[in-house]
């Protein structure tokens, strides 16, 4: 994206505003300019009053003191999606954490026109937003805010989880958080885990001890949630990338079409209405839970593994019904 002089400017403040660890380098790529002309713009915000340094630890410009753009303007339709997103999924913390942005937009609304505030009011009313049940926050928004001040000050920590895989989570591990990202239900944790020796996704409701230190780490500049995650089918990566495809009934292939699950998904219709599923996914655990939940609606034709893993699963599921695993009714 190109940006003209004074667009280039204000984005810098608003990053640099944002997050921690703006480099100029970072900054030259966003903004599509050499490192040469973000040391000039640097020199010029500092011109007109803003007060922005480089940071001496090496995490980036930071801007000191109360300094802050001035509220910018918003239309009618950018007023209404802010209240819309604040007031029906943050005031009520669908997505757990996220109730202080209800207070900000409480605030802009307060600055609005009356014309503006009064037709925000009236159609955001009428529209209802409903996402998926969340974990709730109650219970782990001391690890919430630990996480995000340890990203902020890149600062690691001591901590403790109970995994899935039965540990009773006493084993102490020193966690470095390169982000936290939300999936759907939870928030996740991703950063590099020493008693792995590699990058984790950890979930926050299952951290037992959260505990800050004074020991400094770095952020890889090539890392990126989008990088860590690749061609997962949601979040749980794995080490090999599959072509799957999945044939759809008529009578279920229009309904999933109307969704985007993969961001390498395709759909191609077969004349007796049928539809045929392709993507390439990294790991087959996901994936096959979600052919599962479309039961006979649809058959995997491709790969074998996917095939196999979806028939024991769907066996495994009738022992449990007909008592042959001897848990009939458990």
């Amino acid at each position: 994206m190109s940006y003209t002089r004074i667009h280039r400017l204000l984005r810098i403040v608003t990053l640099v505003q944002g997050q921690p660890g703006w480099t100029a380098k970072r900054l030259a790529a966003e903004c599509g300019v050499d490192e040469r002309t973000i040391f000039r713009d640097m020199k010029e915000l500092e011109g007109v009053g803003i007060p922005i340094s480089f940071d001496s630890t090496g995490a980036g410009y930071r801007i000191s003191g109360d300094f802050f753009l001035p509220p910018v303007h918003l239309t009618p339709e950018e007023a209404l999606s802010l209240a819309l997103l604040c007031e029906q999924v943050a005031e009520p913390e669908q997505i757990a954490h996220l109730r202080p942005a209800w207070r900000a937009m409480a605030k802009i609304q307060n600055q609005l026109p009356r014309s503006i505030r009064e037709d925000v009011q009236r159609v955001a009313e009428k529209v209802t937003i409903q996402t998926a049940p969340a974990t709730p926050s109650e219970g782990h928004e001391d690890v919430y805010e630990r996480v995000k001040s340890a990203i902020a000050e890149r600062r690691a920590l001591v901590c403790r989880y109970d995994s899935v895989d039965g540990r009773s989570g006493e084993e102490e591990f020193d966690f470095e958080p390169y982000a936290l990202f939300f999936s759907v239900r939870a928030w996740y944790a991703i950063g590099h885990h020493s008693g792995r020796g590699a990058l984790r996704c950890l979930k926050l409701n299952r951290f037992t001890k959260v505990s800050p230190t004074q020991r400094p780490y770095t952020v890889p500049e090539d890392f990126s949630v989008e990088g860590y995650i690749g061609n997962a089918w949601r979040m749980m990566r794995g080490e090999v990338e599959h072509d799957i495809v999945v044939r759809f009934k008529p009578g279920f292939a229009e309904t999933v079409s109307d969704t985007r699950w993969h961001k390498t998904q395709s759909f191609e219709f077969e004349p007796d209405g049928s539809a045929v599923f392709k993507a390439r996914v990294a790991g087959l655990d996901e994936v096959s839970w979600w052919v599962l939940s479309y039961g006979p609606g649809c058959v995997v034709e491709q790969p074998p593994e996917l095939a196999r893993r979806v028939r024991e699963l769907a066996e495994a599921t009738v022992a449990r019904y007909d008592g042959s695993d001897g848990n009939a009714g458990a």
